[in-house]
């Protein structure tokens, strides 16, 4: 610092004051400036070759790096005789670039070191009897992926301020830790979520856990280009453990409704209404549990669900056990399953799903039930087709087994129709894949 400033003031006097003192050919500015660099670079190349600790060694290429060059040019008129005379590094190159790798390497396992004890003690936290802490009403564990982007992210910047190069290189090094670190909690999260369900806020860390990757998904998202291979590997990680943490946090529901819905074909429809107040007052008690996610995660587990209950209610549709004969038994079951469609419906948006792309299959479907003319339960199970491309015929058969005053020739029309009609690329998210037909 002494060395610095003295140089740097020294040479400021020579070229205001002494300057035009001398003739020009006599260069006396280049004569003390390469005086005192050669001075500077022979102390610093002195220390460079000498024992270092790591601090030492960031605090050296520093100076070379950044603030030597920098500071020197700090004063404006010194700054265009510097230019002028290109004095060159304080180091010799081969020695910059030994030092620049024992501190890469130093700085690298330093920091894979960090991330490794974060885990180990956010593992820890998981086996105390404590429920997680709460922020806006959600549970979470937000020091860990605070830590662990703040490590990254500082070593990244204090790499850069040494040089941009720098800076870059270890941003390539690091490029991979949070990839290697979510995949270890990820194990981590796995091995918690099997070997730990009895403990007592079993479902509160698991919901802290999904709420944790909601930065490391925003840190990605803003801080990561596209193109990088490492984005994509982050982010499935990511869904894997939201939707592994959604899984079981929805086991005991759908458990729960398994039977409710079995009820339908058992009464043949004739208490649906019921039997749907039924399906919802059991999944409201749930939902509020889950109220302590975070929005976007309360949002697609709320999704789920009325993903599920529209696809279990199409499930016990297709399962062949009711067989209409009459328009008007068609007609009523047509009303059944419209208002039952209007009650899941406004159930679901009230609590906050916006799968709305879900809406219209039940509707569709009574549509189909409610018809009786050929060409518009043609035109409707093509519409039906379009909005859902990955329905398939041994759907639709089995659905039309509700409408028992079809001839063999009109089912095979419209089952005929419906080939034409379906899209060959299957849908973003799919509906009918997920129903197998006994």
């Amino acid at each position: 610092l002494h060395m610095g400033k003295t140089m740097r003031e020294d040479l400021t006097v020579v070229v205001k004051y002494m300057k035009q003192l001398y003739p020009p050919e006599f260069n006396v500015f280049s004569t003390y400036a390469e005086l005192y660099h050669n001075y500077f670079a022979s102390q610093a190349t002195k220390n460079a070759e000498s024992h270092l600790e790591d601090k030492d060694i960031y605090l050296l290429l520093s100076w070379v790096h950044s603030i030597y060059p920098k500071d020197m040019r700090k004063e404006h008129v010194l700054a265009e005789e510097l230019e002028k005379l290109k004095l060159g590094s304080l180091l010799p190159s081969s020695l910059s670039k030994e030092l620049e790798r024992k501190y890469l390497d130093s700085e690298e396992a330093t920091i894979k070191n960090s991330l490794s004890k974060c885990l180990d003690k956010e593992i820890q936290r998981w086996k105390e009897d404590k429920e997680p802490e709460k922020l806006n009403g959600h549970f979470q564990s937000e020091l860990l992926a605070i830590f662990v982007i703040q490590s990254i992210y500082s070593g990244q910047k204090r790499a850069k301020d040494i040089s941009t190069a720098v800076g870059e290189e270890l941003s390539h090094r690091l490029s991979k830790e949070l990839p290697a670190f979510l995949k270890s909690y990820k194990d981590a999260f796995e091995d918690f979520k099997e070997k730990s369900k009895k403990h007592r806020y079993y479902k509160p860390i698991l919901i802290a856990n999904i709420n944790n990757c909601w930065n490391f998904r925003d840190y990605t998202e803003k801080n990561i280009a596209e193109k990088d291979d490492n984005k994509a590997s982050i982010l499935s990680t990511l869904s894997d453990i939201e939707n592994s943490g959604f899984d079981v946090l929805l086991q005991q529901l759908f458990v729960q409704l398994k039977p409710i819905y079995k009820k339908f074909t058992e009464n043949k429809w004739d208490s649906s209404n019921e039997i749907m107040n039924e399906i919802i007052n059991t999944t409201s008690k749930h939902i509020s549990d889950f109220r302590t996610l975070k929005d976007p995660f309360y949002h697609a587990i709320v999704e789920k669900i009325h993903a599920r209950l529209v696809k279990e209610y199409i499930v016990r549709l297709l399962k062949r056990k009711v067989s209409l004969k009459t328009p008007a038994q068609q007609q009523n079951l047509a009303q059944h399953i419209s208002k039952n469609a209007a009650d899941l419906e406004a159930f679901c948006t009230s609590n906050g799903s916006q799968a709305t792309w879900l809406n219209s299959a039940l509707p569709k479907l009574a549509e189909i039930i409610r018809l009786q003319d050929l060409g518009a339960i043609k035109i409707e199970v093509a519409t039906l087709a379009t909005t859902y491309p990955d329905i398939r015929k041994r759907h639709l058969e089995a659905f039309l087994h509700i409408k028992a005053n079809l001839s063999r020739g009109e089912l095979k029309s419209i089952l005929g129709y419906l080939a034409d009609s379906t899209a060959s690329t299957p849908p973003v998210v799919p509906l009918f894949s997920n129903i197998n037909v006994s």
